[in-house]
């Protein structure tokens, strides 16, 4: 064991993290060897003991955990069932003539989306093949098309049920349930600033977003009516199934994400699109995400385990309170590294590194605790569309049919407004705290 004093061991791992990050080493293992080469050097042997224990009782055994899984599957069986293209089509032949109405389609498939598939890549997918094409082809900017489909695909990391929101609440010890509810109306603010944005964009430049012909939506309005509600339905169904029995008390969200699991699958065979391959390939995604979250998980949980214990918690904490301008000094510190981090990294470690050591500033600044781990989460919904590490943009990149055209800079360009229109709407939840507070504080316990 050599002794390490608490600044110089602190610098070492936040050091090393960020050379790592750089070198290109995947996140999970960077922070696994930084924690566990660490740990030896300070405690010795003993540390693997205190690994074990936080990976096994901390991860692997946590029953809110449980609900990872579930919220996957559910997501992902929703997008084998083609409930997302239905609804496109509904609302095409409702909003496509008005200028920009294929982009506040997209935006309002994505919001909708967003509180039933819980997985990014599924969402974005989903938005890139159903709405980049019509989009394109009737002459809009490659760039608003792109940046509309990145930002609304994106919605679902925050909107609930949020995989995000079940990883930070144990990590926090806030409630999850709260937690939820508390995401619901800033997502719903970013939604509407997004669409404001396409709406002033479109009706002041008509080329970017031109308005789709009458001939192409021409139908009989009892079938327009028709297919709205169908479409919304099962979508409507599914929601109230599984945040209603959590807003009323009656279930936490793990066993809220079994019922939505069984609820997502029973719609796919009502659609006609269930199959035993289906059922597989569902299974076996699934066991992939969420082992690639696990891995994270537990090496975040090691990491941070050693940087607490050596005392780097501690270090952070000062350096981070003796910012000037008091406690909102500190706020937009804590905010801006954030900010900066999701540049680099993917959300799970931001949050698995981040939220253990922030939180006990935030506590100490006296800020709500549900406000501020939501100020987190609105923050990180930048995280997947800054690159160089960004989701969204690689996913459009990689799916957007290459006869579009559409290249990375048009997507970069497009991004843009819209993590500018993020930081509008964090100033805006700053103003009014009550976007965040109104609705848990709602909520039947």
């Amino acid at each position: 064991m050599i002794e390490l004093k608490a600044e110089l061991a602190t610098v070492i791992m936040l050091g090393a993290l960020i050379v790592g990050l750089f070198i290109g080493f995947p996140l999970a293992f960077v922070i696994g060897t930084i924690g566990l080469a660490v740990g030896f050097t300070k405690f010795g042997l003993p540390i693997l003991n205190m690994l074990y224990s936080r990976a096994i009782d901390g991860v692997l055994f946590n029953y809110i955990f449980v609900a990872v899984p579930c919220f996957i599957f559910m997501g992902i069986m929703l997008e084998r069932s083609g409930i997302g293209d239905q609804l496109f089509n509904a609302m095409y032949v409702w909003l496509g003539g008005l200028r920009g109405g294929l982009a506040l389609v997209t935006m309002i498939i994505g919001t909708i989306m967003a509180a039933t598939v819980a997985i990014i890549a599924a969402s974005v997918t989903m938005l890139a093949v159903a709405a980049l094409p019509p989009m394109i082809k009737r002459g809009y900017d490659k760039g608003l098309a792109a940046g509309t489909v990145a930002a609304g695909g994106c919605l679902g990391i925050l909107i609930p049920p949020s995989v995000m929101l079940v990883l930070y609440g144990p990590m926090a010890q806030i409630s999850v349930g709260k937690l939820f509810f508390a995401a619901f109306l800033p997502g719903f603010l970013l939604s509407g600033l997004y669409m404001l944005y396409i709406v002033l964009t479109s009706y002041i430049n008509p080329a970017v977003a031109p308005a789709v012909p009458a001939q192409e939506r021409a139908m009989p309005l009892s079938k327009k009516i028709s297919m709205l509600v169908t479409s919304l339905l099962p979508t409507a169904v599914l929601i109230l199934a599984v945040l209603g029995v959590i807003f009323l008390g009656v279930a936490p969200p793990t066993d809220a994400a079994g019922a939505g699991a069984l609820a997502a699958t029973l719609l796919v065979i009502v659609y006609r699109k269930f199959s035993w391959k289906v059922l597989k390939e569902t299974c076996i995604e699934t066991l992939r995400v969420t082992g690639f979250i696990n891995l994270i998980v537990i090496m975040a949980f090691c990491f941070v385990g050693v940087f607490i214990g050596i005392g780097g918690g501690d270090v952070t904490t000062r350096f981070i309170l003796a910012t000037p301008g008091g406690k909102w000094g500190a706020f937009v510190v804590i905010q801006l590294i954030v900010f900066i981090l999701g540049f680099f990294m993917d959300w799970i470690g931001i949050v698995f590194l981040v939220v253990p050591i922030a939180t006990p500033i935030a506590k100490a600044l006296g800020f709500d605790a549900v406000w501020f781990a939501m100020m987190i989460c609105i923050n990180l919904q930048s995280s997947f569309l800054t690159p160089p590490f960004a989701y969204a943009i690689f996913i459009i990149r990689g799916t957007a049919p290459p006869e579009l055209g559409i290249s990375m800079s048009d997507i970069i360009r497009g991004v843009i407004p819209f993590v500018i229109l993020i930081l509008v709407g964090s100033a805006l939840c700053i103003a009014f705290p009550q976007i965040i507070t109104w609705l848990p504080g709602m909520m039947i316990k």
